[in-house]
């Protein structure tokens, strides 16, 4: 892992950002870069991934079926949507978005800090209660007692979930 310490940080000013990167080589994918950048300072982060090789722009569906699939590795690049049509949430990719190597239980987890947020500082009854109901679900999901479709596409080509229950559609368009 290559890492370069007292870099100056694009948002407080101070050179406290440490740039890393590093090569990994993922059975059933390939090589991929990992880079990141964290501030020691004003906790800035920012991360991606990227194939070492040229991939065209592909479309990953995977159902979660059993607690087992919770295991199963995901790459997710920072130019990556992913979504949960039978949860009616997607997470489209921005400035903010990150790349990730996980598993489909650590994406259910952003997943779910995100939702878990909403149920802690809403102030509408309403959302409080969706936002458990989803909770509630996804819990079953982990228990692997209801199934649950996962998309993540990506215009680069850079992300993938190696099963080989996924389903990789190459999608129109170009990168």
């Amino acid at each position: 892992m290559d890492e370069l310490k007292g870099q100056m940080c694009m948002f407080c000013g101070k050179k406290e950002l440490v740039l890393m990167q590093d090569e990994l080589d993922i059975p059933y994918f390939g090589k991929v870069l990992v880079f990141s950048m964290n501030c020691g300072n004003c906790s800035f982060s920012k991360s991606d991934v990227e194939s070492m090789s040229i991939k065209d722009p592909c479309r990953i569906t995977f159902e979660i079926q059993s607690k087992k699939d919770l295991d199963v590795r995901v790459v997710k690049s920072s130019t990556a949507s992913v979504k949960i049509p039978g949860l009616k949430i997607d997470v489209r990719p921005g400035p903010a978005s990150n790349g990730y190597v996980s598993n489909i239980e650590g994406l259910l987890n952003r997943f779910k800090r995100v939702i878990e947020q909403r149920r802690d500082s809403s102030d509408d009854e309403t959302e409080r209660k969706n936002a458990k109901n989803l909770l509630k679900r996804l819990w079953k999901v982990e228990c692997g007692d209801v199934p649950l479709t996962i998309v993540i596409e990506d215009p680069t080509g850079n992300s993938g979930i190696i099963s080989e229950k996924a389903k990789v559609e190459r999608m129109k368009g170009k990168k």
